[in-house]
C-alpha cells in the first residue's frame, strides 16, 4: 500500500488496471464480430458500453474479494485514478500508435450523437466505490 493524503491506496489497484486493457480489447472484438452484425455501428457501441461496464463490475468485483477496498475515500480514489490511466492511454495509444486524429478520439464523448465513452468513464470511475458499498 502507498500513502496518500492520509488515505491507503492500495497499489494492488494500480497494476490491476492492466488487465482492464484487456477486457476492452476482448469486449471490442465481440462488438466487432457480433453486435457490428446485426446492429448499427452507433447501436453496437452503446451495447458494447454496456457489456464493458458489466465485465468490468465482475472484474471489480473480484478485485475487491481478494484485495478489500478499506473504505469509501480510497473506493473512489481507485475510480479516479483509474479514469485518468483509461484516458491517457486512451489518447497516447489511440493517437501516437493507432494514428487516430484528435477529433475521431473526441467525438466518441460526443453525448448528442448517441456516444457514450463519457458515460462508461463515469462507470469506471464510480465502479470501486459501487462495489465497495454493495
Amino acid at each position: 500500500m502507498i500513502e496518500h493524503k492520509g488515505e491507503l491506496m492500495r497499489l494492488e489497484y494500480l497494476l490491476a488496471w492492466l488487465p482492464m486493457v484487456l477486457i476492452a480489447i476482448a469486449n471490442g472484438a465481440i462488438r466487432e464480430k457480433i453486435f457490428i452484425k446485426r446492429y448499427s455501428e452507433r447501436t453496437a457501441h452503446q451495447l458494447s458500453s454496456v457489456t464493458l461496464l458489466l465485465a468490468f463490475y465482475l472484474y471489480t468485483s473480484w478485485l475487491h474479494s481478494t484485495w478489500p477496498l478499506l473504505n469509501e475515500v480510497q473506493a473512489l480514489q481507485v475510480g479516479l485514478m483509474w479514469v485518468a490511466m483509461t484516458v491517457a492511454f486512451e489518447f497516447i495509444f489511440g493517437h501516437f500508435v493507432m494514428h487516430h486524429s484528435w477529433e475521431k478520439l473526441l467525438a466518441d464523448y460526443d453525448l448528442r450523437k448517441g456516444r457514450v465513452w463519457s458515460l462508461v468513464l463515469l462507470g469506471v470511475g464510480m465502479m470501486p466505490y459501487v462495489v465497495y458499498r454493495f
